[in-house]
């Protein structure tokens, strides 16, 4: 897994490198995971050492059977890099013209612009990398009361399709944006 996508600095932020989950990301993982806010944003918190140990493995598996791809995203800092997000590609099947876009925003980096430059970095690959596989559309999916994930979702170049009914385990109705390959 050598797959490193870059996302270039803005005049207000610093570049970001989006690369596969490792097993040193423990610590950076659950201190992102102390937030109440991403913890309830989220299906699967992570709260325990075990519990960030099987998100790393199942993002290793991802990559391995080709299906999901989780990227760490990082950003330079006074004391190296740091851990500010995580954006998925989920159910990647050949043949199949649509996968779904998801991502998380560690609090500190909230508001700066990181999610949008993940999100279109990721977005990106992935259509370059699995057009011979027959994708044509990215979704990005999140519940009607989240109006950040609009803005993201909006700046990454996806454009709002539908609300979507509330369905086990959401709660909520939520809305799906969808960005066509170029």
């Amino acid at each position: 897994m050598s797959i490193v996508l870059c996302a270039a600095p803005t005049p207000s932020a610093s570049g970001l490198l989006l690369r596969p989950w490792r097993d040193d990301d423990v610590d950076a993982l659950l201190d992102a995971y102390r937030d109440p806010v991403l913890r309830s944003w989220t299906r699967y918190p992570v709260t325990t050492r075990v519990e960030a140990i099987a998100f790393l493995r199942r993002s290793r598996q991802g990559w391995a059977a080709d299906r999901r791809f989780s990227f760490a995203v990082l950003e330079a800092s006074p004391d190296g890099e740091r851990l500010v997000a995580n954006v998925v590609l989920k159910d990647v099947t050949p043949g199949r013209p649509y996968a779904e876009v998801g991502y998380w925003t560690a609090a500190p980096a909230r508001g700066r612009g990181v999610a949008p430059r993940a999100v279109t970095a990721v977005s990106d690959w992935a259509f370059a990398r699995f057009a011979a596989s027959g994708l044509t559309r990215l979704e990005l999916l999140h519940q009607v009361d989240n109006p950040a994930s609009c803005r993201v979702a909006e700046k990454s170049g996806y454009v709002f399709q539908e609300v979507l009914a509330a369905r086990p385990p959401f709660p909520r109705d939520g809305h799906r944006h969808v960005r066509w390959r170029p």
